[in-house]
């Protein structure tokens, strides 16, 4: 048999075996093993996309991987690589020619930020331009960046897109410059796709409670605070005034289930995906907002349970109400919330009760 001949086999069989464009696309989940980030990996494997993790754990648990792997069926691969580290991550992306990213990954505690600011900074902006630098040179066309709605500016309407923006912490700040330099590239950049989510407040957990939120320190957020008191690892929830103009004085947020959050990236995703280029903005909330006491009374009906409580001072700067306007998702990418509050309630019980120091073994007494 000639050269020539082999040649021409192998070019007619590479023709033939050449893969469609209906193949899984190859989604780098960066920050994946995060509470988001990991039932968002198990949303993209449902949907049929094939996933990888690039995750230092700094913030994230490696048994979340088994807990994938169980409710999924499929094993991830999690690539412990620091996106602080630039060639890492051009080494990662040029081995794995990833199709896209979802950007979860960065430090997200506001008085942890308000402390270390330069940290913050390094590690977030540092490590965003790293992936996307990655992704221009392995050819990476795509991104959905997990924004917050802590880049606008105080507001008690109802938020939508067009919002003024502003922040008053260092987390926010770092947020808001992602979120411009990722506007920037993708006008520098014409075939750079970028879809940037705001988030709300996201709760709850997988319906099987085999992952959910666990933060690794004293929590930043009320419902993890909740859950706490209610399988008994803290006295008491500290309640931040009750003098506010809401139904029942107690401050008003925009919660929402994480498995809603987590269809919102797919959505996004595929949006992105279709996309020639360009940068398109979102929110991500339900629209309704719930109070601290409604949160509280919906959790005691989930476990069971009484929460006990004391009313102390207001926190500077917070405001009575903060909900999302989430119609552009809606009108855009046909997303909207599902899931109720008795779902996030019901679903981080069910995760709490059954692993009740997270993912961590409880401590020797």
């Amino acid at each position: 048999i000639s050269l020539q001949q082999i040649s021409t086999q192998v070019f007619v069989l590479s023709v033939v075996f050449k893969p469609s464009s209906r193949m899984a696309k190859h989604i780098c989940c960066t920050g994946g093993a995060g509470y988001i980030g990991s039932h968002t990996v198990v949303k993209l494997l449902e949907a049929g996309f094939k996933v990888s993790i690039m995750d230092n754990l700094m913030n994230a648990n490696p048994k979340v991987m088994d807990r994938i792997k169980e409710i999924t069926g499929q094993e991830v691969p999690l690539f412990k690589q620091d996106m602080c580290d630039e060639k890492g991550v051009e080494d990662l992306f040029v081995a794995q020619k990833f199709d896209g990213v979802i950007h979860f990954a960065g430090l997200k505690a506001v008085g942890e930020s308000v402390a270390k600011p330069m940290w913050y900074y390094e590690n977030n902006i540092v490590g965003t331009l790293n992936v996307l630098k990655a992704m221009e040179k392995s050819g990476c066309k795509a991104i959905v960046f997990s924004s917050s709605a802590t880049v606008y500016l105080p507001c008690e309407e109802p938020l939508d897109e067009s919002k003024p923006l502003g922040c008053s912490n260092p987390y926010g700040w770092t947020k808001y410059m992602i979120e411009q330099i990722m506007q920037d590239a993708a006008k520098a950049n014409k075939e750079l796709a970028v879809s940037i989510l705001r988030y709300f407040n996201p709760v709850g957990a997988h319906p099987s409670g085999r992952i959910g939120e666990s933060p690794s320190s004293y929590p930043n957020n009320l419902m993890p605070f909740v859950q706490q008191v209610a399988v008994g690892r803290r006295e008491c929830l500290s309640v931040f005034g009750n003098d506010y103009a809401t139904p029942d004085g107690t401050g008003v947020r925009d919660y929402i289930h994480v498995d809603d959050l987590a269809e919102g990236h797919i959505c996004a995703l595929q949006k992105a995906l279709a996309m020639s280029g360009g940068c398109i903005i979102h929110n991500l909330g339900s629209g309704k907002g719930a109070s601290v006491m409604e949160m509280v009374k919906g959790f005691e009906a989930a476990s069971g349970k009484s929460i006990p409580y004391k009313v102390v001072d207001r926190r500077p700067g917070d405001l009575a109400t903060v909900v999302a306007n989430p119609a552009k998702a809606k009108a855009d990418f046909g997303w909207e919330v599902k899931r109720t509050l008795e779902d996030m309630c019901s679903s981080a019980w069910k995760w709490q009760s059954n692993n009740p120091y997270g993912y961590e073994d409880a401590p020797s007494s």
